[in-house]
């Protein structure tokens, strides 16, 4: 990874699209060990997480990641999915941050030299055009180490770096607690 000391660094995470690239790895992300290898590889101005709930259900698995993020140095975008039914007459939910993830690293770009984006989503390669043209560098973090790869080729082409999540995985991953630790007794 090239950082820079100086350098102004944003994080810009597309959570749901994280979350499958680490699942398909086999690893879950310690969002507080994220937060400080940034930290300590330039002047992290902001670290945005984007993700979509479900308002109308009583409990939602994801809210209590959302709330520790929020008082935990990450500046939190979220809406609310949407429920539609498709031609085949199934139920699906939907929920696209895309566009809030662009604006925000637009509206950003001035304020930063490098734009760290967490997608491996394909419709991000303009928008990591535009920054550059700007002047900002833009690194993506995703992987083509899973099967299929989560990655879209064109997004890593575009991109400056292209940085392999399985690779930070001794960085960032959430330590498992081993047996002895939950309980249980080895046999």
């Amino acid at each position: 990874m090239q950082f820079y000391d100086t350098e102004r660094v944003g994080l810009f995470i597309d959570g749901s699209n994280l979350y499958a690239a680490a699942r398909a790895l086999g690893f879950d992300i310690d969002y507080k060990r994220l937060l400080q290898l940034f930290a300590a590889k330039g002047r992290l101005v902001r670290a945005f997480y984007y993700t979509a709930l479900m308002e109308d259900q009583e409990y939602s698995p994801i809210r209590p990641l959302v709330d520790w993020l929020d008082y935990n140095g990450y500046t939190m975008v979220t809406k609310p999915t949407k429920e539609f039914t498709d031609a085949m007459g199934r139920r699906k939910i939907k929920g696209n941050m895309d566009i809030e993830l662009a604006i925000d690293v637009m509206e950003m770009a001035q304020h930063l030299d490098h734009v760290v984006l967490f997608s491996g989503d394909g419709d991000f390669r303009r928008l990591v055009e535009a920054v550059q043209r700007k002047g900002v560098r833009v690194s993506v973090v995703s992987t083509i180490r899973s099967q299929p790869p989560m990655v879209a080729d064109e997004l890593r082409r575009q991109c400056d770096t292209f940085i392999e999540l399985l690779d930070l995985e001794p960085l960032i991953a959430r330590a498992v607690p081993n047996r002895e630790d939950r309980g249980f007794e080895p046999q």
